[in-house]
């Protein structure tokens, strides 16, 4: 008899395969995901065609977000050195799309599905993650995704990520999610606004969504803020007006960390009449550029820290917040389990005894109606109502348990680790045979403690190889004389 194989775990064999090739210490990576993927699946967190290693981005990813005719499809046509990505001042495209070097001799445009089934990219499955907050969009993922390829060098070893433009207002649920999606895992996010609309207060929710939320990232340097086609802004007696409003429109929305940048496209410049106004504006533009060039050029050492950096956050996250919330949980279902026993056992003894006093049963210290039985029917007797005690019991549980879980449904302080933990203590409330008497996780235990330790131990292992890959503080050279 055959055994079904599972489609994820086909798919990261290939990536390890690839890796081996291209990385051999991001190789070692997909193993440690692997072994942290069982750990979660034992304590009932991930499902069996989920895996960690499909929510990192294996390729350096650099996404490019903003705003409309912000100036982004100019900023990566000038960035790969030829016109890949259509222009124009209304939205010329409404897909997220993903640009990496080619192998062929043109250009090329491969529909969504190419990166929906590549692990390799960062929007593996990202179908089935769509068709949850949009039935029926799943499958439509062409309508969302493109992939394009050029012979470029500049995209050797790395992916752009072109986003539609931006208005928080006017997305659809679907689009917000890939925005979000494509956020959490790129190495590198240029968020792009259009220095010809000098009112940034309009654009509260945008810059709301976009902006916001970086004061509470661990990852926040990885943020450049660009304030593109500077330019047109020559033509005010004082452009530094219009740079002062949008970094105090951003200031008021948290923004404490990221690079400011204000640029504007060499070969489509507006004429500048001012020649001292010229000047400025110029060495400021070509000193940021080559600043935003030279960090998407520094994503591919990033790269490699990050994944190892995603591995060790995952197992910390599992160790230091979902054991213990899961732990939390099965102790707030003894307690309620407690409360809801006590009442219900107390109100059907208070009847028992009002019916066995009322009806005179009593003779000292025995119950006349039982002890007029045999043997044999007290035995039964007993059993059928211990029976029935441990059946009332199991119902209650069942309760409590059910009450707990519609407070882990309703805590969003849990954020993007809800769904997993309702869905692990379901799978606990679930298990009729495990004691309330312990608050440990069905699944979890020194044994498996000891495996995740493991794990972060070679998380750290994988630091120190990269680390000899770039670094060598006692100034010795290796074998092949570097």
């Amino acid at each position: 008899m055959s055994v079904a194989r599972n489609p994820t775990q086909e798919r990261i064999k290939r990536l390890q395969a690839h890796l081996k090739q291209e990385n051999p210490v991001l190789a070692g990576c997909v193993e440690s995901f692997q072994r942290l993927d069982k750990i979660h699946r034992k304590l009932g967190l991930m499902a069996a065609d989920e895996s960690l290693a499909t929510q990192v981005s294996w390729w350096p990813a650099i996404s490019i977000l903003g705003t409309y005719s912000a100036g982004k499809s100019t900023f990566i046509n000038q960035y790969v050195g030829h016109n890949l990505q259509r222009t124009g001042n209304q939205a010329v495209d409404d897909k997220f799309t993903v640009i990496c070097f080619g192998t062929g001799d043109e250009s090329a445009s491969l529909p969504g599905l190419a990166l929906d089934s590549d692990p390799r990219f960062p929007f593996y499955q990202i179908s089935d993650a769509i068709e949850k907050v949009a039935e029926g969009e799943g499958r439509r993922v062409d309508s969302y995704l493109q992939l394009k390829t050029s012979q470029s060098e500049a995209l050797r070893g790395k992916i752009l990520i072109d986003s539609p433009g931006f208005d928080a207002d006017q997305q659809r649920t679907s689009t917000l999610l890939i925005t979000n999606h494509i956020i959490n895992l790129s190495d590198l996010v240029l968020v792009f606004f259009d220095a010809r609309h000098p009112e940034p207060g309009a654009m509260a929710d945008t810059l709301s969504h976009l902006v916001e939320n970086t004061i509470q990232r661990t990852d926040a340097t990885k943020f450049l803020y660009v304030l593109n086609q500077i330019d047109n802004t020559a033509r005010e007696d004082n452009p530094e007006e219009v740079v002062a409003a949008w970094q105090r429109a951003l200031a008021q929305h948290g923004l404490t960390a990221g690079r400011f940048y204000r640029i504007y496209a060499r070969d489509a410049a507006t004429a500048i009449t001012d020649e001292a106004v010229r000047e400025r504006l110029e060495r400021k533009r070509d000193e940021d550029i080559a600043d935003i060039e030279a960090r998407i050029q520094q994503v591919e050492v990033e790269r490699a820290y990050r994944v190892v950096g995603v591995l060790e956050n995952s197992a910390r996250h599992l160790r230091d917040v979902l054991v213990p919330r899961l732990s939390q949980a099965r102790r707030d279902w003894r307690r309620r389990t407690l409360w809801f026993s006590v009442p219900v056992f107390t109100a059907l003894l208070g009847v028992f005894l009002w019916w066995s006093i009322a009806g005179d049963h009593w003779d000292g210290f025995y119950l006349d109606p039982f002890v007029a039985l045999s043997i044999p029917v007290q035995i039964a007797v007993v059993a059928i109502a211990s029976l029935l005690a441990l059946l009332l019991h199991a119902k209650i549980r069942e309760l409590a348990g059910k009450s707990v879980l519609r407070g882990l449904q309703r805590d969003d302080s849990l954020g993007q680790s809800g769904p997993a933990l309702q869905r692990a203590f379901a799978w606990n409330v679930r298990a009729w045979w495990s004691s309330l008497a312990s608050a440990t996780p069905r699944g979890w235990g020194p044994w498996r403690r000891r495996r995740l330790d493991a794990i972060l131990a070679q998380a750290d292992d994988f630091v120190q190889s990269l680390n000899d890959n770039y670094a060598r503080p006692s100034g010795s050279v290796n074998n092949s004389g570097r």
